[in-house]
């Protein structure tokens, strides 16, 4: 398969549409932006001179504009954003499927093969539907899906 074919994280945020990124860029914590050193580069990349709650959600329409462009810098920088603001979520799904990691970080040559299975998805949505809110669980399986299993499609539970 070629690289360009393979699903970006920009087309994630695309396909989530705008309703999920408006639900994630209310659940980014400023505070853990600080603490993993991240606030001033997520300002910086979004193009803002202010970075709270407020500002991050009104820049929403701006950033779904430039991500639709494919800005892969600012999906990957706003990726690690949410991220970072849902260890809880990033270890249970992580635990669920087996994958080693510590405290949600895996190492970046390991084989995740052994770990997605058919259907994992689709297991761990149903597994953490309800716990955590919808668009940051579609969010991160997908994360998972561009990360690891370069698959070419974004995943939506069926109906």
């Amino acid at each position: 398969m070629l690289l360009w074919l393979l699903m970006r994280l920009s087309d994630v945020f695309v396909e989530l549409g705008d309703s999920a990124l408006d639900t994630l860029l209310k659940s980014v914590s400023i505070g853990k932006l600080k603490t993993f050193l991240l606030y001033e580069r997520l300002k910086t990349r979004l193009h803002l001179s202010k970075l709270n709650a407020e500002t991050l959600r009104k820049a929403g329409p701006g950033l779904m504009s430039r991500l639709r462009a494919n800005d892969e810098e600012l999906a990957t920088d706003l990726s690690q954003a949410i991220l970072i603001s849902h260890f809880d979520l990033i270890v249970a799904v992580l635990n669920f499927l087996g994958i080693p990691h510590d405290d949600g970080f895996f190492r970046k040559d390991m084989d995740p093969a052994p770990f997605l299975t058919e259907g994992w998805q689709t297991r761990v949505y149903d597994e953490f539907k309800g716990k955590y809110p919808d668009a940051l669980l579609l969010f991160y399986i997908n994360h998972l899906v561009v990360e690891l299993s370069k698959e070419d499609r974004v995943y939506r539970p069926a109906a």
